[in-house]
């Protein structure tokens, strides 16, 4: 027969040859009929790696001798009755050759079955319901191994889409679906955003849940990287692996769509936006955020903060912010008091340095960026130019994470109190100039000049004051004579004007009063 061409067939519904070609009709096996077929929340003893091709129903030990090999044997009758006929029939089942036995698990505990399942290499399975009734499931999933691996995808579609959108109802319909695997979501840093740490050997130490089974790129609203699915555990068939790529694959729409709503949750309120950056902040001094994660094990729960950490952090990564350093804090301010209000300032910082936190802070709009700050600076720039009244901004030193930001976030604030309207300014290039520049001379006006009143009635042509201003510019006499271009003995026959006009020279406090004083006087 000549070979098909690539693609879907015609009259294929739903690409069901990619089905078939992932090899979807191969026998399930007993641990992947326990983990996600009609044995789940059965009791298994045993690895569960046999292939399942038939199933017997056998109600008296002497059936066991006409059993066929990968046979499911399902007890019921006389052979269900007590440890030891379910005994027995584990070790006619190993020479048979079977795939499992299962018992009802009133027969569980009163034997020594659980033992031969390990020590016989046959698998061991207790189950709650009717064992007819499971005999009939099994039978279906074993004729049709194809439809049984279909079924799981149309419940786990079911399941998600009543889940919400959620991040976290989403993770927990993939861990309970595929209970013997481990799922999580982790940003582009590694960082557990929902569902299990076990599902990333990195975030838990000794980690043994298994191989990776399948990873997915989960894309943000705007077509970035939001992050990964990723899902580890032992392989519990052949094609267990690509079984576990399709399940997760329903749930990739889903996570954009949780993202999608954060976002505009976020456009239409700036109080919440504010408050999930402040919890950031809060967070980041309680815990380190790599160890935000959901339980490791199903039973395991979180403490409450723990948990609202990790929500936090999920929200974040939904946003688009980044909460890995290094992390540049810059803050905005207005000239004119309510010149612009929350909503203009969010979309001017948003527009131009794209997805970042906006919150109220010392006067302004606050938050940080991973950008580097030469090119944080270009985007201020930007915002800025965009506003319809006058501001500035300022940038801080690039931080190493959340846990340094507050810090940080002061040094953006000195800096915007420099930055003339219109500029921005950086923290890590202001020095003495810049900061003399940042004080308020319409406050400190007045008492530099009763400072200064008994210099400046001595000094009627302005020669002394230029002479203290060089000195004390310059750390010195020499270097300021340099600056003025007189002889070093001038300015020592200058400042003793000045010290015979009632100052102490030697005194740091006067040194720096005067300093302070004449900046503002000559400035103004």
């Amino acid at each position: 027969m000549k070979p098909r061409a690539p693609g879907r067939p015609s009259g294929d519904p739903a690409g069901r040859s990619a089905v078939r070609a992932a090899g979807w009709e191969t026998p399930v096996t007993v641990a992947e009929l326990v983990d996600a077929g009609p044995l789940t929340g059965a009791r298994m003893f045993g690895d569960g790696d046999s292939p399942v091709h038939q199933v017997r129903i056998v109600d008296e030990l002497s059936v066991m001798a006409s059993v066929g090999p990968h046979t499911a044997v399902v007890l019921t009758g006389s052979a269900a009755r007590g440890g030891w006929a379910v005994e027995m029939a584990m070790r006619r089942a190993w020479e048979q050759a079977a795939a499992c036995v299962i018992a009802p698990a009133g027969a569980a505990g009163a034997g020594s079955g659980e033992l031969l399942a390990e020590r016989l290499g046959v698998t061991l399975v207790f189950v709650e319901e009717d064992p007819l009734v499971t005999a009939v499931r099994v039978a279906s999933a074993a004729a049709s191994p194809q439809a049984a691996r279909t079924q799981l995808l149309a419940r786990c579609a079911t399941r998600l889409a009543e889940a919400g959108a959620s991040a976290r109802s989403v993770l927990g319909v993939l861990n309970a679906e595929l209970p013997g695997t481990a799922v999580a979501l982790v940003d582009v840093h590694g960082t557990v955003l929902a569902g299990r740490r076990a599902a990333v050997p990195d975030a838990t130490p000794h980690n043994t849940s298994g191989k990776m089974l399948a990873e997915l790129l989960v894309p943000g609203p705007d077509g970035s990287v939001l992050g990964r699915l990723v899902a580890t555990g032992a392989p519990r068939s052949p094609v267990w692996a690509p079984v576990v790529a399709a399940v997760l694959g329903l749930a990739v729409a889903p996570l954009t769509a949780w993202a999608a709503t954060e976002r505009l949750r976020a456009e239409r309120s700036f109080a919440w936006q504010q408050a999930l950056a402040e919890r950031l902040l809060a967070d980041a001094h309680e815990e380190d955020p790599r160890t935000q994660a959901e339980p490791a094990t199903t039973g395991e729960r979180l403490p409450d903060a723990r948990t609202k950490a990790a929500d936090a952090t999920a929200e974040a990564a939904a946003l688009g912010w980044s909460v890995h350093g290094p992390l540049t804090a810059f803050l905005l301010t207005a000239h004119a008091p309510h010149a612009v209000d929350d909503a203009t300032a969010r979309a001017a910082l948003t527009h131009a340095l794209g997805p970042v936190p906006v919150l109220r802070r010392d006067g302004g709009w606050a938050g940080w960026s991973p950008q580097p700050p030469d090119r944080l600076a270009a985007d201020l720039a930007r915002a800025l130019a965009t506003l319809p009244h006058p501001a500035s901004a300022g940038l801080a030193a690039p931080a190493p994470g959340l846990r340094t930001l507050a810090q940080a976030l002061l040094g953006a604030h000195a800096a915007a109190l420099v930055a003339a309207p219109g500029a921005v300014a950086r923290a890590d290039r202001m020095g003495p100039a810049e900061l003399l520049a940042a004080l308020p001379a319409a406050v400190l006006g007045p008492p530099a000049h009763v400072v200064l009143a008994p210099l400046l009635q001595a000094d009627r042509d302005g020669t002394l004051l230029r002479t203290l201003a060089a000195v004390l510019g310059e750390g010195g006499p020499l270097r300021a004579a340099d600056k003025l271009g007189v002889h070093r003995n001038t300015v020592t026959t200058r400042l003793e004007r000045v010290r015979a006009a009632g100052y102490d020279l030697d005194d740091p406090a006067t040194r720096l009063a005067l300093h302070l004083a004449v900046h503002l006087h000559t400035s103004t």
